[in-house]
This record gives structure tokens, C-alpha cells and sequence, in this order.
């Protein structure tokens, strides 16, 4: 085909729409010499005005230290041009609208490549529960799932019986206790009315047919509050539910309340205040703690027969150990996540906790397994034999943690002797229990690793999560503003550069190789809870693990943990029922008229 644009005219000047902006930017100065030569008498031509670098060779001076790298001169001038284009890039993308339930698109899988995971055999199966004789209804207030199962399915007591009685003293304690943000009380009754029906026509759903129950607040739940416990989100409507609701609800639970959380799932502190724990309600510095402190506060207070808790780093272990219930947090990856909030994607967890061993088995058979949104979640069975000898598990146990540090030494952590020898006393006896109920306790040691720093990859990840709220401010409303809140640690970790969290990331596969050696020899480890270094270990890995407790130290409940292999909540379940069983820590509780 004939070109039919007109021809360049012999020693015309080039015309700028026919070269690319590279060249022609090349040309500006040949084409400014140019005409100063033709007209020396005319005005120079001002040069074109360069937008001003808005990171300086001083400000990236600064931040070198911090990012682990010594530039020269030349290397600093070269990369100049390069932060500055990316603080542009950086800012376009603070503009995208992310919602705040939206994961990243890198997750991570706790099983290493090649191994598979089979799970154990066998549904959990309601054992004999011997149930509580009773005058009324509120004499039932402490009993287990399997108890309120057991009664519920003889039709000795009904749902709607059950529940008015727990929504009562969830009125009557909850402000006192500060671990209730939201009664769904309509939403319960009509729950319990229709397990009642289907119970009498003979549809009997399973162990939680019935039961009511908490959730922490941070599951979305479709025309009910979802506060996360943080001032700005109090009024926050989630137009559909988690699946851990629906879930509950397909298994014929009784939704009686939304439980309080720390704000944002950091401590035991929520809008409304620091939430207490039933053994000491009037001490403000023995909280729950842990940021699932209201579901431990409920249900360790008889105010819900079985509670759902969140993990990240302790949030379930924590507070079920200082309020001396029993909490399973299972494997990464055994619940789907989807409606619940996110706070590090790649270590949240959500499991039970309730007021037995054999409870914990049940709702986690409940609510596990996928649901095609959460893609963490994996596809292996849960199942467990209750009546298995508990000879037949290889058990370790951290002989270290179980003694007590000597004064002034790393780990004391200011504690009198007199509290350590209670302490050391206390872990005795229960190490003894153990074996008297047919275990072989050897003393194991973690490996030696540098977990703590791996940290950074929680608060990045958090501080992902909340970016928005902490560049706008909104951050600020939080009632917990010290140095180790929220607030300061988003701050704090914006200035983590992304090369060193992935670091960490592949420090944390390393930490999973030598976690996986060290499990190979063992079906299950114990420890002492909350304080064992296990507890970081195993949250980064993703290993499950079973907290019941043990006795009291300063007239507070403490707790021995139970950790497994990654699948295998059946094991540590087996362990804690034996411990269970053959002590009485399980059969007390707190009073608080």
C-alpha cells in the first residue's frame, strides 16, 4: 500500500509527532543550541523544570541503617530516581479501595512439600456422659457439652430452657465481667425453639443440637454488630455470615451472644473496657488475656455452654489457661477464616473453648473442613479414640520449662521464690498425673532456633491489615495507646522493608523443617501454658495444641499444654482427656455472687 503522508521537506526541522518522547527528549538540547546560534540576541531558552525529588540523598542516608545496607555515592545517586518512582507507585496504590476482608493473594500452608497428611480414623463419638443431677435449670450452668448433649437428646431438659437460663446470667454477669458486647437473645430463642422441635421429632443433629453458645466478636454474623472490640468498627454491619456461623447454626448450636475481644484482637482490652476474668473480677490486672478473653470469661463463668476463640499468637491459650477452661487451637488451616477478621493471614487460627476435653473434640468436628473460600484450609479427617491407652503415644515433655529459674536469672521474670516453689510444685504434681494415667513422659528440647525474630512477620501482616485506619488516623481512637499497643506497633511496622519479612518467611521454613524432625519422634509434647517458648514455635509452624488446667498459683488457675503433629488435634486431645480424668482442676469453678 502507497504511503500517502506528505514528504518531509528538505532541511525541515524534525517533527515531534512523528519520533517517540525518548527521542525527542534526547533532541531538546541539540535543538536549543540550535537557536541560540541562529538569534544570539534572543531570549535563552529555559530549560524544562524537573520534578523535585521528594526523598533526598539525606533521607535515604537515614534510612540505610535501617534497611541493612551501605550505599556509596555513586550506588545512593543511581537509586534515587528508583525509591522516588516507587513512593509514586506506593501512593496509587493507599488509593486502591481494598476491602477489609480481602486476603492477600501469597498464603501459607503448614504442611512442607511432600508430606501428606492422613488424619486419624474415626468420628468423634459422644461418649457415656454421666449426667449432673439437678434442682433447676441454673444448676446446669457449669456442665459440659457432652453433659448438655446428653440431657438435651433424653429430653430432660430443653434447648429453650437451657438457653433462657444462660441468657439470664448472661445479663446478670456479663457487665460485671465486661465479656459481652452484643445479646442476640431474639436470634437465640428461636434457635432453641427449633432444636427443641427437631429434637422431639427425632432429628437429632449431633452434640451441639441445642447447646448455647459465644462467639468472639470478629465472626461476621449477617444483622448483628460485628465490632472487632475497636472503637472505630463499633457500629460495623457485615451483611453475611462467617462460615463458622453457619457452621454452628447447620449443627443446631444456639447463637446467644457476641463476646468481647481486645481491640483489634490484642489483649483483653475492647471499647468498653478491660474485659475480667470470673476468678478475680474486681482485679483489673488479672484479665482474661489474650484477646479471646471474652469467650474464656464466659464460658470459664458458666455464662454459655461452649465458646469460639481466635488465635494469632497465644489468644486462645492464654486466656483459657488464666481462666482455667480447656482451649484447642487446632492446625493452621482446620477452619476456614472467611467472615472472620483478619489480622495475619498467615498465622490466624480459630478453635474452641469450653469447659471439657471431650467438648473441644466435638465442636471442632463441627466446624472443620473446607467450604471453597478459605483456600488454607485443608482437606485431612478429624478423628480421635477417646479409649485409647495412653502408652500407646509417644509423649515429651520440656523438662526445662516445668523447673523453676533460679533468682535473678533470664525467665524468673521477677517472681518471688515462693511463687516459683508453688509454681514447680503445682507442675510436680501434675507431671505425676500424668504418668500415674499410663504416660511415658522423656524429656525433649525444642530446637535451637531464633523464633523471636520471626515476630516481625505478625506485626507486618497486621499492620497490612489496619494500614488504612492507621494512615487516617481512626487508629488513635483505640483506648490502648501505650508503646505496646496497636496503635505504635502498626506505626512502628510500616517501616519494616518487605525484603526482610520475606526473610523471615523463609527463616519460618527452615523453623518448619526442624519442627517436623523434632514430631517425627513424638506424637505428642507437653508444656507448661501460657509461658512456654513452644507457643511462638508452634503458632509460626502451625501445630496444634490443647491447654486444660492444672492447678493455682496466687489463687489463679495455670495450665498444662498439649501440642501435636500438624493434623492431628486426636492425639493431644487423647493426653489432655487422661489428664483430665485423673485430676479435679476441671470440676471447679469460679463463684461470683
Amino acid at each position: 500500500m502507497k504511503d500517502k503522508r506528505p514528504a518531509r521537506r528538505k532541511n525541515a526541522q524534525p517533527s515531534t509527532t512523528g519520533i517517540g518522547r525518548r527521542t525527542f527528549v534526547k533532541l531538546l538540547p541539540a535543538v536549543g543550541a540550535a537557536h541560540l546560534a541562529a538569534d544570539a540576541s534572543a531570549s535563552p531558552v529555559k530549560p524544562q523544570q524537573q520534578t523535585p525529588n521528594r526523598i533526598t540523598r539525606e533521607m535515604l542516608r537515614a534510612a540505610e541503617e535501617l534497611i541493612g545496607v551501605d550505599l556509596s555515592d555513586e550506588h545512593a545517586g543511581m537509586a534515587l530516581p528508583g525509591v522516588n518512582r516507587n513512593l509514586g507507585n506506593y501512593e496509587a496504590l493507599r488509593r486502591i479501595d481494598v476491602p477489609l476482608d480481602t486476603d492477600p493473594a501469597v498464603w501459607f500452608h503448614p504442611a512442607l512439600p511432600g508430606k501428606k497428611y492422613r488424619g486419624r480414623a474415626g468420628k468423634p463419638r459422644l461418649l457415656r456422659a454421666e449426667p449432673p443431677s439437678f434442682n433447676s435449670v441454673e444448676d446446669l450452668a457449669f456442665a459440659t457439652l457432652a453433659q448438655l448433649a446428653a440431657l438435651l437428646r433424653a429430653r430432660r431438659v430443653s434447648s429453650v430452657e437451657l438457653t433462657k437460663m444462660y441468657l439470664d446470667r448472661l445479663k446478670r454477669y456479663g457487665p460485671k465481667l465486661l465479656c459481652v458486647v452484643t445479646l442476640t437473645e431474639e436470634i437465640a430463642l428461636q434457635q432453641a425453639a427449633q432444636a427443641d422441635r427437631e429434637i422431639r421429632s427425632g432429628r437429632w443433629r449431633g452434640p451441639l443440637h441445642g447447646v448455647p453458645c459465644g462467639i468472639k466478636d470478629l465472626f461476621a454474623t449477617k444483622g448483628v454488630p460485628t465490632t472487632w472490640g475497636a472503637e472505630p468498627y463499633r457500629d460495623q454491619m457485615i451483611d453475611y455470615d462467617a462460615t463458622v456461623v453457619e457452621r454452628l447454626r447447620a449443627a443446631g448450636a444456639v447463637l446467644a451472644a457476641k463476646l468481647s475481644m481486645g481491640a483489634l484482637a490484642q489483649g483483653g482490652r475492647w471499647f468498653a473496657g478491660m474485659t475480667r476474668n470470673p476468678w478475680q473480677p474486681d482485679e483489673t490486672n488479672t484479665g482474661s488475656s489474650g484477646s479471646s478473653a471474652g469467650s474464656a470469661s464466659a464460658t470459664s463463668a458458666g455464662l454459655v455452654g461452649f465458646s469460639i476463640g481466635t488465635e494469632t499468637l497465644g489468644s486462645i491459650v492464654s486466656p483459657s489457661s488464666r481462666c482455667g477452661v480447656v482451649g484447642l487451637r487446632p492446625t493452621y488451616g482446620r477452619i476456614s477464616r472467611y467472615g472472620a477478621m483478619g489480622l495475619s493471614w498467615t498465622m490466624d487460627k480459630i478453635g474452641p473453648i469450653c469447659r471439657g476435653v471431650e467438648d473441644c473434640a466435638y465442636v471442632l468436628d463441627a466446624l472443620y473442613g473446607p467450604d471453597n473460600r478459605d483456600i488454607t484450609v485443608g482437606d485431612v479427617p478429624f478423628g480421635w479414640n477417646p479409649a485409647a491407652p495412653l502408652s500407646s503415644l509417644r509423649i515429651g515433655y520440656l523438662k526445662e520449662e516445668f523447673e523453676p529459674s533460679a533468682p535473678n536469672t533470664p525467665g524468673a521474670g521477677g517472681q518471688n521464690q515462693a511463687v516459683m516453689e508453688e509454681r514447680r510444685k503445682m507442675y510436680a504434681e501434675a507431671l505425676d498425673a500424668l504418668r500415674s494415667a499410663g504416660a511415658q513422659l522423656v524429656p525433649i528440647e525444642l530446637p535451637k532456633f531464633s523464633a523471636a525474630s520471626l515476630r516481625i512477620i505478625l506485626v507486618a501482616e497486621a499492620a497490612a491489615a489496619f494500614d488504612d485506619i492507621t494512615r487516617d488516623g481512626r487508629v488513635n481512637q483505640l483506648s490502648g495507646q501505650s508503646p505496646n499497643d496497636w496503635p505504635n506497633t502498626f506505626r512502628t511496622s510500616r517501616f519494616i522493608p518487605a525484603v526482610e519479612y520475606l526473610r523471615a518467611q523463609r527463616a519460618r521454613t527452615m523453623l518448619m523443617h526442624e519442627m517436623d524432625g523434632l514430631m517425627s519422634q513424638w506424637d505428642v509434647f507437653v508444656s507448661p501454658a501460657p509461658g512456654s517458648a513452644s507457643l511462638l514455635v508452634t503458632n509460626l509452624t502451625g501445630h496444634p495444641a490443647v491447654v486444660v488446667p492444672c492447678g493455682f498459683v496466687n489463687n489463679l488457675p495455670q495450665s498444662i499444654m498439649f501440642t501435636g503433629g500438624l493434623y492431628d488435634e486426636g492425639a493431644p486431645l487423647r493426653a489432655a482427656l487422661a489428664f483430665e480424668r485423673a485430676t479435679k482442676w476441671h470440676t471447679m469453678h469460679p463463684q461470683l455472687d
